[in-house]
């Protein structure tokens, strides 16, 4: 309720009723002050809608708290008229209001030794131009999957990877996220390698400083979210699971509302099953809705992933190859 409240005190509907947060940063550090960051509006209309939900189902305590119905309501306005650019010449979502107008960043004459660029180049220049630290969009992509269509997904993957400059141990695991989504998943596996094994091959020459803890659990994100193709959204956990070449299977439990999920997936099939508690579970399986009991486990084939091509990174800023069968996760 707090934290709806904070939001909405921080933007306002403009002359076409929209709804704005201006002046923010997002995930991206190398973007700074900018106007309505896709990632920073999504989070806020779901904080909307959440506070306005959770106030309607506990009316005493919220008007304890001095929340009206007029607030529940505006807090709902704004969620509806939340304001999410596009870019139409592109086809792409702009990460930020104007983002994709901004100079791309000049690559070809940027040295190897000049990364990171915060340590060689002002934030000023760096502000001005696209290029990314870490995965901003893409990462509001993973957390709200039912924001953007399958092809404006692939479409957004492709055109940040060639500005995304990974100089924060931050990025590798979403971007194996929606790399897996959108069927890159040899890509994903170099990803996915790269945050498990930042410090054990000290990738970023600063193990000495201590370890990278975010990144040992983005491997987590980035098997379960990225392979597993786990997302929950709207109270329903759903999974599209899909292994790369070098990776025969994989297998996770999830505890969901006292029932623990098992999750074994290969190259042809995955098999839902509840190991503990008792009741039914509903999940969807690559758009299949599936019902689990406490006794009979499910098995579904696994569709092929779809044929694209691959997207490029910056030169010099490609994740390191892994063979499949190669380097263990």
């Amino acid at each position: 309720m707090q934290t709806a409240r904070l939001w909405r005190s921080l933007g306002h509907h403009d002359l076409q009723g929209r709804f704005r947060i201006d002046g923010v940063t997002g995930p991206d550090e190398y973007s700074a002050l900018a106007d309505n960051n896709v990632y920073t509006n999504l989070m806020a209309a779901r904080n909307f809608v959440s506070a306005a939900d959770v106030c309607e189902r506990n009316q005493d305590r919220a008007r304890e708290l001095g929340v009206t119905p007029e607030e529940m309501a505006d807090w709902r306005a704004a969620a509806d008229r939340i304001f999410i650019p596009y870019d139409q010449r592109l086809g792409v979502h702009p990460q930020a209001e104007g983002f994709t107008d901004h100079e791309m960043w000049n690559f070809a004459d940027t040295k190897p030794d000049q990364y990171p660029l915060m340590l060689h180049f002002p934030y000023f220049d760096l502000y001005r131009k696209q290029v990314v630290k870490q995965p901003d969009l893409v990462f509001a992509m993973q957390l709200c999957c039912d924001v953007f269509t399958d092809e404006q997904k692939a479409r957004n993957f492709d055109y940040y990877e060639r500005m995304t400059v990974r100089d924060s141990s931050l990025s590798a695991c979403t971007q194996a996220v929606l790399a897996a989504e959108v069927g890159h998943l040899r890509l994903a596996l170099d990803y996915t390698a790269e945050a498990a094994l930042m410090d054990l091959q000290d990738l970023e020459h600063n193990a000495r400083d201590g370890l990278h803890i975010a990144s040992l659990a983005g491997t987590w994100i980035a098997l379960v979210n990225g392979f597993g193709g786990m997302r929950d959204h709207a109270g329903v956990l759903s999974f599209t699971p899909r292994l790369p070449d070098g990776l025969t299977s994989l297998s996770f439990s999830i505890v969901r509302r006292k029932l623990c999920l098992r999750v074994e997936v290969t190259a042809r099939a995955a098999v839902y099953r509840l190991t503990r508690g008792t009741g039914t579970l509903r999940i969807i399986h690559h758009g299949e809705p599936l019902t689990l009991n406490d006794s009979n486990p499910i098995e579904r084939p696994i569709p092929a992933a779809p044929m694209r091509e691959p997207p490029a990174q910056p030169p010099g800023r490609e994740p390191r190859r892994r063979s499949p069968g190669g380097a263990p996760l």
